[in-house]
């Protein structure tokens, strides 16, 4: 740690940093309050996002064995797009997701299975679900970032800078306080001298 001056200005400068410390630390928890709070709820809607791939896999239970042997589903279910806005959350851009784009590839309702439309649109649902699940990690994982910084922050704050500072203020207060009363002290010296000296000159 730098060694700080003594003086009457490094004081004010020491007072100024930690009225400053004190006024952001409350924003900077609160960002961390609503960093946390929108992790949880990514984290659940993962969760729910989870479920449905499970439902979606049990909706193609009935045709699993079908889909092995049936070559023309593929045209049906071929992603083209994830669509994503993004939207700003505690200061944190991040992917929002929309929606998913499949390629155009009409069924001929003659030349397929019975199963087959309500087969596509299983499969179609799974991988919407998943094109949303990795939106919603990528959410994650950037807001965690932001988080573990937000975090990082508040302790540097709490733990180093205020009580550094309020340290260096005790320090120069008792160093200022020593100086005046030295300087009280050799007043005193300096005057019985003097007196001294007038009364040895008049007697």
């Amino acid at each position: 740690m730098a060694k700080i001056k003594k003086t009457k200005s490094e004081l004010k400068s020491q007072r100024e940093a930690l009225e400053r410390f004190h006024r952001f630390l409350p924003t900077l928890e609160l960002k961390k309050q609503q960093l946390q709070k929108e992790v949880r709820r990514v984290e659940t809607t993962l969760r729910e996002a989870a479920q449905r791939e499970t439902d979606a896999w049990a909706g193609l239970r009935p045709w699993v064995k079908l889909l092995d042997s049936y070559e023309d589903l593929a045209p049906h279910v071929r992603l083209t797009e994830v669509g994503t806005d993004t939207t700003n959350i505690a200061g944190v851009t991040v992917p929002v997701y929309r929606d998913v784009t499949f390629a155009d590839a009409d069924i001929d309702y003659y030349a397929t299975p019975p199963w087959f439309e309500e087969a596509v649109a299983a499969l179609r649902e799974l991988t919407a679900v998943r094109g949303q699940q990795v939106v919603l990690e990528e959410q994650r994982r950037l807001l965690a970032e932001e988080l573990r910084i937000t975090s990082q922050r508040v302790n540097l704050f709490e733990k180093v800078m205020i009580p550094r500072t309020e340290e260096n203020i005790r320090i120069i207060q008792i160093a200022l306080g020593d100086a005046q009363t030295a300087g009280v002290v050799r007043a005193k010296i300096a005057k019985g001298k003097a007196q001294e000296l007038v009364s040895g000159a008049t007697g």
